[in-house]
């Protein structure tokens, strides 16, 4: 399972407990894009598609790992290359249903579902490459005031009431989850720039002031999520 780049939210309902994201311009009372039973991907469409394979719901798992890796590195170099990779090691996923697609539709990602205070669990992690100090740099010096690194957190929802599906990395302490969670769930209130699976990682855009903006290798990774 793979989440990557910037492109307008276009994946099966099975992605978040039964729910299809929509385009973020799109006012959510519209339909879903897609049937309720649509799965897209391969192993290859993957890494340019939000978590639809069979094994996003199929597989009964304790933990995950997710890996942040480079875009265009070679398979076999992808363990090498990863600017992040961390495992959760508490089985959280038994009090889930045993893999995401329960977890997510206990905590579906869906605009207006709740407040920025619903969020879902922060379950704390255990660093295979990187640390807590690495996973701050990785975000812009505005988000790192309002997060705590250690954590992978679910279902964040900012000020706006926008949805996204994790954090990888960290646990919200504030409300601007759109400059450091991924996967969007659908319709971004504030601006329709927001669309994509990063929701609004360039916000400040590269060659001006870092700002709320990620990094660069941040930004240019795909996010690969293991069961274990």
């Amino acid at each position: 399972m793979a989440i990557s780049g910037r492109s307008p939210t276009s994946v099966s309902s099975r992605s978040s407990g039964g729910h299809a994201f929509l385009p973020c311009w799109l006012d959510p009372s519209i339909p879903p894009l897609h049937p309720p039973n649509g799965v897209l991907g391969t192993l290859a469409t993957s890494v340019q598609a939000a978590p639809a394979t069979p094994g996003y719901y199929d597989i009964v798992a304790e933990d995950m790992s997710v890996w942040h890796v480079p875009n265009n590195f070679p398979l076999e170099h992808w363990n090498l290359a990863a600017i992040l990779r961390y495992h959760t090691s508490n089985r959280f996923l038994r009090l889930y249903g045993g893999n995401l697609f329960e977890l997510f539709k206990r905590y579906p990602v869906r605009y207006n579902v709740g407040s920025c205070s619903n969020r879902g669990p922060a379950v704390p992690i255990v660093y295979d490459h990187g640390d807590k100090e690495s996973t701050k740099m990785l975000y812009g010096p505005n988000p790192r005031t309002e997060f705590e690194p250690g954590f992978i957190t679910f279902r964040p929802i900012n000020n706006e009431r926008a949805a996204m599906a994790i954090c990888s990395g960290v646990k919200p302490t504030g409300c601007h989850t759109e400059h450091y969670c991924i996967g969007g769930g659908g319709y971004f209130r504030e601006h329709n720039e927001q669309c994509g699976d990063f929701p609004a990682f360039d916000w400040d855009r590269l060659g001006i002031s870092q700002g709320w903006s990620a990094s660069k290798e941040m930004r240019e990774a795909a996010v690969l999520l293991f069961y274990r």
